[in-house]
């Protein structure tokens, strides 16, 4: 990767809706070495948020992923968040949800995009919104500083809920393709580094260690081996309290809920041919061939 090809991106717009305010990005202190990780949303945040964090605290226990490393646009938590992260001495790892165009790049940030089929990501989108509180849609929905229309519980089959998702571009939560697209088009940039979820399942330890090399991070074998098994499905599940913003509580079920399945291919026994025949040609022409594969497959950008 070079900057030749690629210089840094640059911010060209605000984005709001119920659940995010990119401008309380505008604000943030940055440091050298930041790491900041990105998804569309239940596409591997939180796993990448531990893995991350299992680099850079050397394979330790009882990491709390939520308090250390918050979700920084999201709009319902203000921005007095930032003097925790201040007060961090560690090398600091925070989460978003946008689209890179409305995101602030720090050029000696390193950011970590993840991404998955898009049905994948709607199943499992379904699972958190299905289980969410009502208490928490409704602040959504009525909290000062909504920007659009706010978020209910309407739907209530995972198959109605892909529906509306595809044929409205995201909905009821935020436009898909321009986020895969965003993120792709700066994968040559110095500082970006895209991850795919099928990627970190079919070689968790190889990923594992690109991550690591991507943020200069060096561990004895033994500590990567500690890592790895503390970044496998069991046990982020055995830990879910640790790894579920508030602790799960938000969720119907608790912090084992929000740590689902973390399984692909549940729209097979669901969807029709027509319906994933549609999905695949939608993808292809809002990504194009290349970027519309590795959306569906992973298998190494930058291997």
């Amino acid at each position: 990767m070079t900057s030749a090809k690629s210089p840094i991106p640059v911010k060209t717009r605000e984005f709001h809706n119920h659940h995010m305010n990119s401008t309380l990005w505008n604000d943030f202190a940055f440091r050298d070495g930041d790491v900041i990780i990105a998804t569309y949303a239940k596409s591997g945040t939180t796993w990448m948020q531990q893995i991350v964090a299992q680099l850079i605290f050397d394979g330790a226990e009882d990491i709390n992923i939520p308090v250390l490393s918050p979700w920084v646009d999201f709009r319902l938590v203000p921005p007095e968040r930032f003097p925790g992260l201040e007060a961090q001495t560690n090398r600091r790892f925070v989460k978003t949800h946008l689209p890179l165009d409305a995101l602030r790049v720090w050029p000696s940030a390193r950011y970590i995009y993840i991404a998955r089929d898009g049905r994948d990501t709607a199943w499992s989108m379904f699972n958190h919104y299905i289980n969410f509180s009502e208490a928490r849609f409704e602040a959504m929905s009525t909290a000062p500083g909504l920007v659009g229309p706010g978020i209910a519980k309407e739907i209530d089959n995972v198959h109605d809920f892909y529906r509306t998702w595809f044929n409205e571009n995201g909905s009821p939560y935020w436009p898909y393709w321009d986020h895969i697209r965003s993120w792709w088009a700066c994968r040559e940039a110095p500082n970006i580094l895209l991850v795919h979820f099928n990627d970190l399942k079919a070689d968790l330890a190889g990923n594992i260690r690109r991550i690591a090399g991507f943020l200069d991070i060096e561990q004895p074998d033994t500590t990567m081996d500690r890592i790895i098994e503390h970044c496998s499905f069991d046990y982020m599940k055995a830990h879910a309290e640790l790894m579920a913003p508030a602790g799960g509580a938000n969720w119907e079920g608790g912090a084992t809920t929000f740590i689902n399945k973390g399984t692909n291919n549940r729209w097979r026994d669901v969807l029709s041919a027509q319906e994933i025949a549609a999905y695949e040609a939608r993808a292809l022409a809002e990504l194009g061939p290349e970027c519309a594969r590795w959306l569906e497959f992973g298998k190494g950008v930058h291997a």
